[in-house]
């Protein structure tokens, strides 16, 4: 494994999260002293202008990353269909993010079925834009077999493993397996429940036996009642106790 990076879903800092990301400066500020990447969720509900993403690129270290979230526009309005334009005016945007713009996330909505002509326009498209790193996330049980992993791993896209796990493999990444990107959405409450010290061990361990991975991200989504700050934290203590261990 040549990198992995924790962190949350936004930045936002509550008073519980004081002692462990104080100082001055901003919520993201503060919360990159502590991780070194952040998912932009925002983004799938509403447009930031690209003034607004230059700001936060500078308010970060060199080797912090940003991942960012495709627009609902594209994923759940448009269903895929005829997006290059809306594409690439997302990527007006987050391109001011320069060198520290991390992947691009594809959630699909759960009724969104694998179609095969549909799924090659869009993710050919996406290459034909854009040549960084691209995680998808299905939510449908159809794009969970041998064709749609394959048509993902064709386009260089790899495919999210999630929890709550929705169907059969859904926690385990595929497609293209230069990247692995883990999202934690909180289980069994989804967004509410915290990660016991067992479920942050797999996870620990899952990342480190995958021996095909160029990159690894996990992020913790469970942000409704703080605990994602808490549970990524866990985690990079986890991993990195387990790295000393090795050497």
């Amino acid at each position: 494994m040549t990198e992995v990076r924790i962190g949350t879903a936004g930045w936002q800092l509550n008073r519980q999260h004081r002692e462990q990301a104080p100082g001055d400066g901003s919520h993201l500020q503060r919360y990159a002293r502590v991780f070194d990447c952040v998912e932009i969720d925002s983004s799938f509900y509403r447009e930031h202008q690209a003034k607004t993403y230059a700001r936060w690129s500078q308010s970060v270290p060199h080797g912090f990353r940003f991942s960012v979230k495709l627009p609902k526009t594209i994923t759940h309005e448009a269903r895929l269909v005829d997006c290059g334009a809306l594409f690439a005016r997302f990527l007006e945007g987050v391109g001011e993010l320069g060198d520290r713009l991390g992947p691009l996330i594809v959630q699909l909505p759960p009724r969104a079925a694998f179609d095969p002509a549909t799924a090659e326009t869009f993710f050919a498209e996406v290459r034909r834009q854009y040549d960084g790193p691209v995680a998808c996330e299905p939510r449908h049980a159809s794009w969970f077999d041998e064709a749609a992993n394959a048509l993902l791993a064709a386009h260089r896209i790899a495919r999210v493993a999630a929890d709550p796990v929705l169907h059969p493999g859904a926690d385990e990444p595929g497609g293209w397996r230069g990247l692995i990107y883990v999202r934690l959405h909180g289980s069994p409450e989804t967004y509410r429940s915290k990660y016991g010290e067992a479920a942050i061990a797999a996870t620990a361990e899952a990342i480190a036996a995958d021996p095909e991975a160029g990159a690894a991200w996990v992020i913790f989504d469970n942000t409704m009642l703080g605990h994602a700050f808490f549970d990524a934290l866990a985690l990079k203590t986890r991993l990195g106790a387990d790295e000393e261990a090795r050497r």
